[in-house]
């Protein structure tokens, strides 16, 4: 198969010049500014590997960092959770359950998180369908009725894991439990 193009002798073919603005473009030595930045990056890893994964005085990674945070949010929630739980008592949840400002705190998260198993009326039924809670409307409680029974089981879920409900503590804070404890308290009938 022949090109279309044009074939020059060899004789003709010339090596162009290697010289721009004065410079010869030949195999001239790299810049020494170039080759101590290149031999300080190697020096500089080497260091960095060996301090980040051979040392004990390791830096610690996003993880680490990360996992330690959350350790320290979750030591945080748990003192405050304790310190309220200390400072609450049936009187006191009682109290809480007659301030209208607790109750309606109380309804919105309660509407919001708890009225899918619960129902909206606390009856555990919503359009004669029984929903998977029990009723908290009546005097008939299943693991304790006083108000500290009942924020324990808010708090902690059910003791039944198989069949009962969540523990609430990580996706609430200790006085939105309280609230919501009150709207309860505030809705029995006896």
């Amino acid at each position: 198969m022949k090109s279309n193009r044009p074939t020059e002798p060899e004789s003709e073919v010339a090596i162009r010049e290697h010289v721009f603005d004065g410079i010869e473009e030949y195999d001239n030595n790299l810049p020494n500014w170039w080759l101590f930045t290149f031999y300080a990056a190697i020096v500089i890893f080497i260091v960095g590997w060996f301090i980040y994964y051979q040392t004990p005085f390791r830096i610690p990674d996003d993880g680490e960092r990360i996992d330690r945070e959350i350790a320290g949010i979750e030591a945080k929630k748990t003192a405050e959770l304790e310190s309220m739980l200390a400072s609450l008592s049936n009187e006191s949840l009682q109290g809480m359950s007659a301030d209208a400002s607790h109750t309606a705190a109380g309804k919105a998260i309660f509407d919001a998180k708890c009225s899918a198993c619960h129902g909206l009326d606390l009856s555990a039924t919503m359009g004669g369908i029984q929903l998977p809670g029990l009723p908290l409307n009546d005097s008939e409680w299943k693991y304790g009725g006083t108000p500290l029974e009942i924020m324990k089981i808010v708090t902690d879920g059910s003791p039944d894991v198989t069949k009962g409900m969540v523990a609430w503590k990580a996706q609430l804070s200790p006085s939105e439990i309280a609230q919501v404890v009150a709207y309860i308290l505030s809705q029995q009938k006896t």
